[in-house]
């Protein structure tokens, strides 16, 4: 067992749910003994309070038995009494991007269904995504609705794995893994990528730059999506053009990467960004170097966020009808549909916009 102690997660949390683990993977099995404070001790590292806070919560949650003298025993499994109304939405950032307007449609799918949404920030990272999920377990909540974080597929595998073993259905929106045994609701971003490159080249643009994250599901599918447009117009494919990264996103990471597009004598005529905040961060850059968009350089997002400083061709995509299409597949769920895992893939379209001239 590794405690992290700079995580920003409490100690006693994560020996708390490293037990609780080993009682769900069957490592500590009913009417086993777990091991006393003192060994616990020994073998973490922890002072005896921590362990001891971290052993009481699971004898609040009906995990494990306290017996005088004879030590702590792992309980049968008693499954609670779900609360079939409240579902969990785990989404990046509340505050900014796409988000905002998915969590809308979700709510008022569930307002409309009389359901109510426990609504978790994850960052974008993994260990909020995990500790908010034990929240969700530890709420007896009848369904979840996550958009995967920026990290792994195999992480993210684990925390859908997690809400499994505790049979709490799961609906992954927006982006996507490599699974296909829980439902999922997306948008054509293969074609739309394919799209809105085309959209360029038939304004004349040929030396046409991508700046994305390799990271995340949707944003692979958009890089796919501009290759493939090359190649269907007989435009090669130029390395040096494709500008990506294997991280979250960051404001600092994409002004460097401006930088370097604007810097280059690559003779770059438009920009594809990966999605609307990264060409809010191209824009921003651009002016201070003096660029004029369009004239100088074309640039073109991806969502149609409400952006109203800048006027962005983009590509919309239908994320309140992500949330609403979401919400319906986990109240399905709930309500006893055992049919095949389901993939939902809605259309999106260009809205041309003043950020792009003809070449």
């Amino acid at each position: 067992m590794i405690i992290d102690r700079n995580s920003p997660i409490p100690i006693y949390f994560q020996l708390q749910n490293w037990l609780r683990e080993q009682i769900e993977q069957g490592v500590f099995k009913p009417g086993d003994r777990i091991p006393t404070e003192e060994e616990l001790s020994h073998v973490t590292g922890l002072a005896r309070a921590t362990i001891r806070q971290a052993v009481q919560n699971l004898v609040n949650m009906g995990l494990l038995i306290r017996k005088r003298r004879l030590g702590t025993y792992v309980l049968e499994k008693v499954h609670s009494i779900k609360n079939s109304t409240t579902i969990g939405l785990l989404i990046p950032d509340i505050r900014r991007g796409y988000a905002p307007v998915l969590a809308r449609g979700v709510q008022d799918e569930a307002a409309k269904n009389k359901h109510s949404l426990i609504l978790c920030d994850t960052d974008d990272l993994f260990i909020r995504a995990d500790f908010h999920a034990d929240r969700m377990i530890e709420n007896s909540v009848g369904g979840v609705i996550y958009i995967p974080t920026a990290a792994s597929d195999e992480q993210n595998k684990k925390i859908l794995d997690k809400l499994k073993r505790s049979n709490i259905p799961v609906v992954l929106v927006d982006r996507v893994l490599p699974t296909e045994d829980f439902d999922q609701v997306t948008a054509d971003n293969l074609k739309g990528a394919y799209e809105l490159t085309e959209y360029l080249i038939k304004k004349g643009h040929k030396r046409i730059a991508i700046t994305l994250s390799t990271l995340i599901s949707t944003e692979r599918d958009r890089l796919e999506g501009y290759k493939n447009a090359l190649e269907a117009h007989d435009i090669p494919i130029r390395e040096n053009l494709i500008f990506t990264h294997n991280g979250p996103f960051s404001d600092i990471r994409y002004s460097q990467i401006a930088e370097k597009i604007f810097s280059t004598d690559l003779k770059i005529t438009a920009v594809f960004a990966g999605h609307d905040r990264i060409a809010l961060v191209l824009y921003a850059t651009a002016i201070k170097k003096g660029l004029s968009i369009p004239n100088d350089i074309s640039i073109v997002g991806y969502d149609d966020l409400n952006f109203t400083t800048v006027s962005l061709t983009t590509m919309h995509q239908p994320i309140y009808e992500m949330g609403q299409e979401s919400m319906k597949l986990i109240m399905s769920r709930i309500k006893g549909d055992l049919s095949e895992p389901r993939k939902i893939v809605l259309k999106s379209y260009l809205v041309e916009r003043s950020s792009v001239r003809f070449v």
